[in-house]
């Protein structure tokens, strides 16, 4: 049953109204959990982490309404640059150059298939980690992408499966010691939270997930 269930997956096509969907799914998603990311960050952070991809994606949100993008593509370069000229702090560049960079893996064509999508979002996040020069285990969000886009590239898999993996990665960072960004000054003291960028990305593949198994006919 799950071989067939991956196998669906992988033969259906997304258009540009999914990507649209997926990234309003996305702000909703960070609208709900704003206070527990801000709180997460409170801890090892600056404290802003909720209310900076709040305020990015509802600009993201906008602006996509108000310039509706003709590819995939395009709706995750337009996004990438809204997050990048709207939220502070590292996470701006970071997110920005997560979606820019994927959307120009994925091109100009009008579909695009998972399996696609999965190339074009390890591009995405190899370009994060050279920008950041961090690497899974150091206790930022590629602790959540890396493992998502390793399992939407493997043979079976799902956006659920996707989802699973970036989840198990931002738990993951709890016992970690922070080596990169304002977590890695605590040293030491950083172990024993979890990591509100890794939480975040999570949070953004699970609104890919949730996308692609709700009914269309129930999108906005």
């Amino acid at each position: 049953m799950a071989d067939q269930t991956a196998d669906q997956a992988n033969e259906q096509t997304l258009d540009t109204a999914f990507f649209l969907r997926w990234l309003t799914t996305a702000a909703e998603a960070v609208e709900r959990e704003a206070d527990q990311l801000t709180e997460l960050d409170s801890a090892i952070g600056d404290a802003d982490h909720g209310s900076n991809l709040q305020r990015g994606f509802r600009a993201v949100t906008a602006t996509l309404a108000e310039e509706p993008p003709a590819s995939p593509g395009a709706v995750l370069a337009l996004a990438g640059r809204r997050l990048i000229s709207t939220v502070g702090g590292a996470s701006g560049p970071l997110y920005g150059t997560l979606l820019r960079r994927t959307g120009k893996a994925l091109g100009d064509a009008a579909e695009v298939t998972p399996a696609q999508l999965a190339e074009a979002l390890r591009v995405g996040v190899a370009a994060v980690a050279q920008l950041g020069g961090a690497r899974a285990g150091d206790k930022t969000m590629l602790d959540a992408l890396e493992p998502a886009a390793g399992a939407l590239g493997s043979s079976y898999a799902t956006f659920a499966t996707a989802a699973r993996a970036a989840r198990d990665g931002a738990l993951a960072t709890v016992p970690l010691q922070a080596r990169k960004g304002r977590a890695s000054y605590l040293g030491e003291r950083s172990i024993g939270h979890q990591d509100p960028g890794a939480t975040s990305s999570a949070l953004l593949i699970t609104a890919l997930a949730d996308t692609a198994e709700a009914p269309e006919d129930e999108s906005r």
